[in-house]
């Protein structure tokens, strides 16, 4: 059997990942730092109506792309915010939702038939409904209504505008006064960012470009990704970012979680342990104890033969963490599609999948 994981294209040729990246995918991961200041620059003079302030609870309604905004936020104001903020990917709304929840409907095109149909039902409870998108049928729907819409200026795929809706929604969050100010901690992660970029950039060759040599280290095998606490759901990210960009097999999973069930895997499959690759995103803002499971799982990890690769978060602040590591991922994803030939941008299955629902 060929060693897949020791063959594939030059990552140096820049030339060729261009010729695979017909629609810029690669700029877009390298502006994600610009994008999110000019997100937050979008937001000043826009404010919240004050009947859906201090809301009772939180639901942010969106798919893929749409949704990890607030996954993120959900992870990122958990230590700080005073009620549950829900990410709901479905029709329906749960049951409780109604007059002091604050639900905001998130959809990149407008014209996501899931979001749509929450964004009816919340209108019809009666709730605090606040529309994010770039246009469409839910940017129509809210100016009918007179729902307070933040329209994101950013123009790509959805997955490559989450510095957008992600930022939006810290500026909602900190406007329902939810979570506090938090600038301070976007500026510090936005300079780690562009630290981080002169390390991963395409123009750093492999052999001192750690985002390369992890993608060249992942070719070729089903990938699971693991993260805790405020990096659970990065880890959400990268497998996405690996199936959309790359159209690779990848899954996530979270810390302590995995301890109580997945673990037991490795024991008992040595054929899938020798094909599977495992990336854990580690910080010292752990809880100890999850920073002893790492090290446990490791310890496992190499006992059973699992190729296996640390992450470790940058910056002082967890959203400096979250966003560095993100960023981090994004450069892999995109060095691995280029591995595996394929355009980052092209939505093949997923599309097709889209006429089924259109036709039915």
């Amino acid at each position: 059997m060929p060693d897949l994981h020791a063959v594939g294209p030059n990552l140096d040729d820049l030339s060729a990942m261009q010729a695979l990246d017909a629609e810029g995918m690669l700029q877009q991961i390298r502006n994600l730092p610009a994008q999110c200041r000019r997100a937050w620059a979008d937001l000043e003079g826009w404010d919240l109506p004050q009947g859906h302030r201090s809301p009772k609870a939180v639901v942010i309604a969106g798919m893929g792309g749409s949704a990890i905004g607030g996954d993120l936020l959900r992870t990122w104001a958990e230590p700080v915010a005073p009620v549950p903020i829900v990410v709901v990917r479905d029709y329906r709304l749960p049951a409780w939702v109604g007059p002091e929840t604050l639900v905001v409907a998130s959809s990149y095109s407008g014209e996501t038939e899931e979001t749509l149909a929450a964004f009816q039902e919340a209108v019809q409870r009666g709730a605090r409904v606040v529309a994010l998108t770039t246009g469409g049928r839910l940017a129509e729907w809210a100016g009918a209504q007179g729902t307070p819409l933040v329209r994101m200026s950013h123009r790509s795929v959805p997955r490559a505008a989450l510095g957008a809706s992600f930022v939006s929604l810290l500026g909602i969050a900190h406007r329902a006064g939810l979570v506090p100010d938090p600038q301070p901690d976007l500026d510090e992660a936005l300079a780690e960012m562009e630290r981080l970029r002169e390390e991963v950039d395409a123009v750093v060759p492999e052999e001192r470009n750690p985002a390369k040599r992890l993608a060249r280290a992942l070719h070729g095998r089903p990938v699971l990704i693991c993260g805790a606490e405020h990096l659970r759901e990065v880890a959400r990210r990268w497998k996405g970012q690996f199936n959309e960009n790359a159209k690779a097999w990848a899954f996530h999973e979270e810390l302590p979680e995995l301890h109580h069930n997945s673990v037991l895997a490795y024991e008992s499959q040595p054929t899938v342990n020798r094909l599977m690759a495992v990336v854990l995103l580690t910080s010292p803002h752990y809880h100890p104890r999850n920073g002893l499971r790492f090290q446990a799982t490791e310890t496992l990890l190499e006992r059973y033969e699992v190729a296996h690769f640390r992450v470790e978060a940058r910056g002082t602040s967890r959203l400096a963490q979250m966003l560095t590591t993100l960023y981090f991922g994004d450069y892999v994803s995109f060095y691995l599609a280029a591995l595996y030939g394929q355009d980052p941008t092209a939505m093949g299955t997923i599309t097709y999948i889209k006429e089924v629902l259109a036709r039915a």
